[in-house]
């Protein structure tokens, strides 16, 4: 497992990092024990979670996620070795101040991750989505406040648009607070849309990049056909959240340029779910991929994308997938 260094910091990181927002709807207990334990073996040594998740649950269940996190972690005795990341904005009760990226709702939100996941500190401590009703400043100046006191170590960022980034490096800049050290949007072979601003941005400034939806909420893997029926439990027949990834992912071209993937590496005897993860980890501005899964089993397969090598007419072929898509605004950023 390759390691990298998250954009300017210190910190270093495996390339791939485990998602869990499986974890307490999709993956019970012990299944999401099983998946970290694989995910561990193999060298990941960097865990991304969120106190709304798991992904499709109810209000009641959010925070359900960090809990087994936070048993895993305890049972393991994994915590020092494990760079753990989490992140706070979505609601966490029907309070309406129970949610967003205000200085109460941010300090609040750390307590109880830090309650949950059974840890003095967060390594990295991220906003989920943006706040429009919240001043950037006072959104960085609570997160700076954290830092100091060393609850958290790093703080980050997740589907901000360019300018969103760039405000808040200079706001952070402006008045010595601590500043979003690493970016986390959307990115496969299918959605490519961060190449425009954020990728530059990132690159120029230092931030590192920690992309999610490297196989398309499953569609890279191969598993969904045109006109097949929803499966419930599935990401895309999932409530509460199924409507999202069906937005995104779930049309007629995108099902076209899918199957078209597979009988080009057909011949090449690779499979759709490796090449999709190394032609995201290819790319030299990304710093790791999250990679979840509801079983052990799909991690352990995902996981052999990391040494596989793309040549050059592979790389061409993939390259030119996006822009056979029809060009769509991103509004589906939420929760992901």
């Amino acid at each position: 497992m390759n390691i990298k260094r998250l954009g300017r910091t210190g910190l270093k990181v495996s390339e791939i990092c485990l998602g869990t927002m499986t974890f307490g709807n999709q993956a019970d207990e012990q299944t999401a024990f099983a998946i970290m334990d694989v995910a561990d073996h193999a060298g990941v040594n960097f865990i991304d979670t969120a106190d709304v998740y798991p992904l499709g649950g109810t209000l009641e269940q959010a925070g359900s996620t960090e809990v087994i996190v936070g048993n895993w972690l305890k049972q393991r005795g994994a915590r020092n070795r494990i760079v753990l990341a989490t992140k706070c904005r979505g609601a966490m009760s029907a309070d309406p101040n129970d949610e967003g990226l205000s200085r109460r709702h941010i300090i609040s939100a750390c307590e109880a991750s830090l309650k949950r996941l059974q840890t003095d500190f967060i390594d990295l401590y991220q906003v989920h989505w943006p706040d429009p009703n919240t001043p950037i400043e006072e959104t960085l100046r609570a997160l700076d406040d954290l830092v100091k006191s060393g609850k958290v170590r790093y703080i980050g960022c997740s589907n901000y648009l360019a300018w969103q980034l760039a405000e808040a490096l200079w706001t952070s800049d402006k008045h010595n607070l601590a500043r979003f050290e690493c970016d986390q949007p959307r990115y496969n072979i299918l959605f490519r849309m961060i190449e425009d601003e954020i990728l530059p941005l990132c690159q120029s400034q230092g931030v590192g990049v920690i992309i999610y939806n490297p196989l398309a909420g499953g569609m890279l893997t191969g598993r969904y056909q045109k006109g097949q029926d929803l499966q419930q439990g599935t990401r895309f027949g999932l409530a509460n959240s199924g409507e999202l990834y069906r937005k995104r992912y779930w049309k007629e071209a995108v099902f076209e340029e899918v199957e078209a993937i597979k009988q080009f590496l057909a011949p090449r005897d690779k499979s759709l779910t490796h090449v999709a993860l190394a032609w995201t980890l290819r790319n030299p501005v990304v710093t790791s991929a999250i990679i979840g899964a509801s079983r052990p089993d799909q991690l352990e397969d995902s996981l052999h994308g990391v040494d596989l090598v793309l040549d050059d007419e592979e790389m061409r072929y993939l390259d030119e997938v996006w822009y056979n898509l029809p060009r769509e605004r991103d509004t589906t950023i939420a929760r992901r």
